[in-house]
């Protein structure tokens, strides 16, 4: 018996024997003259007219040092290696094979339609190929772009991509208070979340490290006041925008002077959660790789910029400073 498959894109729908057309959704901001900058890569990248974030298929090759004018194959043949199969996260495999149809501005020709790929599975590729690395079971040629990866996911982070595609494009701009709105609903959850455990005593134990204070005279119930502050500062206030004032607003100190609950626990499990916690493992990763606190700050600076600061990317400079 032969099995029957259906495919679904943006742009079309197909079932055996039968094709039934769907509107292609435009990019309304971004062109190849608004690239996607990190270091001396630039790729090119779009957000579509209903929010989706999208790198093109070439600049994500040649992001990992695949080549941008070869085909389209050798992503491909990388994805199915077996040897990356077995680290990637459920669902992503799936995702890179249904590639989004859209229509690029000011495009023309009898094919105006532009293939590409949800902005964040590039870190997912790069999270993959790393752990794979790490593990041992990659070949020499894919060695070089797990290499790579680890340089792309040092600069950039997951929920810091939609900013920068954001201020590169354009979209920034022009974002509508429903787009903060709708950033909000998928972190926050709509009832408390009982407590537990969010943040690793190495995201602390690497702050009074960078800091110069003596850990072993932590206790458990109380840290440094500007420990709080820190931590607002570089995790809720750069987690995504809108959040700290969101979970401020939700969250106020009371009379005694303190918050009644953790912030995190008005972050859901299914996004808020996840993101906090890719988010807290990036900045030990960093914390790590420092040898001081003005160090490890202008590298928060970089990869997770907020609107008054720079948000252009150089790898050469990142690279020189985590060797001093």
């Amino acid at each position: 018996m032969m099995m029957t498959t259906e495919t679904n894109t943006a742009g079309s729908l197909t079932t055996p024997g039968k094709t039934k057309s769907l509107k292609l959704l435009k990019a309304k901001w971004g062109s190849r003259r608004t690239p996607l900058v990190i270091g001396n890569l630039k790729i090119s990248c779009y957000v579509l007219e209903d929010g989706t974030r999208v790198l093109s298929g070439r600049g994500m090759q040649a992001a990992l040092g695949l080549g941008e004018k070869v085909s389209g194959k050798k992503l491909g043949n990388l994805l199915k290696s077996p040897r990356l199969g077995a680290f990637f996260d459920p669902g992503i495999l799936e995702k890179f094979e249904r590639k989004i149809a859209f229509i690029r501005p000011n495009s023309s020709g009898h094919i105006p339609t532009t293939y590409g790929y949800e902005a964040t599975l590039l870190i997912d590729l790069c999270n993959a190929l790393i752990d794979a690395h790490r593990a041992g079971v990659l070949n020499p040629e894919q060695t070089l772009y797990a290499e790579q990866a680890e340089m792309i996911v040092r600069t950039v982070a997951k929920v810091g991509i939609i900013a920068l595609i954001d201020e590169a494009t354009g979209y920034e701009d022009d974002r509508e208070h429903k787009a903060l709105q709708k950033i909000l609903k998928a972190y926050m959850s709509a009832e408390l979340v009982a407590w537990a455990k969010r943040f690793p005593d190495d995201f602390y134990r690497q702050i009074f490290r960078l800091k110069g204070w003596d850990w072993n005279s932590l206790t458990k119930q109380k840290k440094p006041l500007e420990v709080g502050k820190i931590t607002r500062d570089i995790v809720y206030k750069r987690l995504a925008p809108g959040v700290l004032e969101e979970l401020e607003k939700r969250n106020p100190v009371v009379e005694q002077g303190y918050r009644k609950v953790r912030h995190h626990q008005y972050l859901n499990p299914d996004l808020g959660h996840p993101a906090l916690s890719q988010h807290l493992h990036a900045l030990i990763c960093f914390m790590r790789a420092c040898g001081n606190w003005k160090q490890f700050q202008r590298m928060v600076q970089s990869v997770f910029p907020l609107k008054d600061e720079q948000m252009h990317l150089n790898l050469e400079s990142f690279d020189k400073t985590h060797k001093n």
